[in-house]
């Protein structure tokens, strides 16, 4: 397999799973990472994994760093958008540089990476994007006005870059993961977990597996006919 598949936020939680899901299956990884240079290192002298380290919240970075590795690589085939942050609060109580921080890595990080990859893309005919959204995004929750913001508009963008990109060989998806057991759920007291696992209609929380197995049905040559879609990962918590 010769394709190259980028991920942001790839070297920790389901972007670590989906990046070594992604070499399994013998595609060339790309991780990108933004500020924990221990945990990046210590995933690449694991896994072998190429890690390209820059802000995906400015956009000239997002060019200059896929020009870095279109260098070392070759163009990209594969688009993982999914880097994201929490900064929760109620709204009444959530600072202005919150509401910000999270619609920029969230969201607008979704624009600047998909931009710099786009025009490559376009000029193989051939494309996948894949988006990370959440069940937040679609369902909303308490003190997350922020983040089910930037994941709702996850979905709008898909569906409205899908249209512009279908008839280049372009597919661009989202994946809507739910309650996923990964370090974001660790400061959950256990009281509340149990009550959250029981609400859940297969009574478990989901696995970065779970999400990353999505993700590579999503980039593979016989997912072409799918696009625009969003695929709800959450075990029955929320139906669409």
């Amino acid at each position: 397999m010769n394709r190259i598949v980028l991920i942001t936020g790839g070297t920790t939680g389901i972007g670590a799973v989906t990046a070594k899901a992604f070499k399994t299956k013998g595609y060339q990884v790309v991780a990108n990472y933004a500020f924990n240079e221990e945990s990046a290192q210590s995933f690449h002298k694991e896994t072998g994994i190429a890690i390209y380290q820059w802000n995906i919240t400015d956009p000239q970075a997002c060019i200059e760093g896929v020009q870095k590795i279109v260098a070392d690589m070759g163009t990209i085939d594969v688009l993982v958008n999914n880097a994201g942050i929490t900064r929760d609060h109620t709204l009444q109580n959530m600072p202005i540089e919150d509401w910000h921080a999270v619609l920029d890595t969230d969201l607008s990080s979704c624009f600047y990476m998909t931009r710099a990859v786009l025009g490559s893309m376009r000029d193989k005919g051939f494309g996948r994007i894949i988006n990370l959204s959440s069940i937040s995004g679609m369902a909303g929750q308490f003190g997350q006005t922020n983040y089910a913001a930037a994941k709702a508009g996850i979905l709008g963008f898909t569906k409205s870059l899908a249209l512009e990109t279908a008839a280049k060989g372009i597919t661009v998806n989202a994946v809507a993961p739910g309650f996923i057991k990964t370090t974001m759920l660790d400061t959950i007291p256990d009281h509340v977990m149990k009550a959250l696992i029981d609400r859940i209609p297969v009574k478990r929380l989901g696995t970065p597996e779970d999400i990353a197995r999505a993700i590579l049905f999503l980039a593979d040559d016989e997912a072409g006919f799918i696009t625009g879609e969003t695929f709800a990962i959450n075990g029955g918590l929320y139906m669409h």
